[in-house]
């Protein structure tokens, strides 16, 4: 019995290495938006000086609420145009997002004497993001289809 070319499995190489791993990445990406968001209503909102804040929170690097304001804002930007590349699957914008994330997480410690639920919650989307991106982001492997 013989075997025709169309019976022969042939790999892969584009396949993700499971089916979780595409959920993963689709969570993080939107995760990074929720990020995203929460960072330029937050960073809108210490640049106007708004009574959002605790008044009397001291910082670490700046003492200034509207130098926090415009890094966070900028964050939040950058953040977006990071989960636009995660959904596009490219690998820069994955690495790009663990990176910003990273950033954002840190920012956030700096930034809790301001609002101490927000930043927690804030640093809690970013580890997830974090784990979604590197644990389950990566390259797929070749697979039998």
């Amino acid at each position: 019995m013989t075997v025709s070319s169309a019976e022969v499995p042939r790999r892969r190489t584009d396949a993700p290495e499971n089916e979780g791993s595409s959920g993963w990445v689709t969570f993080a990406g939107v995760m990074i938006l929720i990020a995203a968001t929460v960072n330029i209503i937050g960073g809108i909102a210490a640049i106007d000086n708004s009574t959002f804040y605790t008044q009397d929170a001291r910082f670490v690097v700046s003492d200034s609420l509207n130098t926090w304001g415009w890094f966070i804002l900028l964050i939040g930007v950058v953040e977006i145009l990071v989960a636009l590349a995660i959904w596009a699957g490219s690998q820069v914008g994955r690495w790009t997002g663990v990176l910003i994330a990273s950033v954002n997480a840190i920012a956030q410690l700096f930034f809790i004497s301001a609002s101490p639920f927000w930043s927690l919650g804030v640093l809690l989307i970013d580890m997830l993001v974090i784990y979604g991106l590197t644990a389950h982001g990566g390259r797929g492997r070749a697979s039998l289809t």
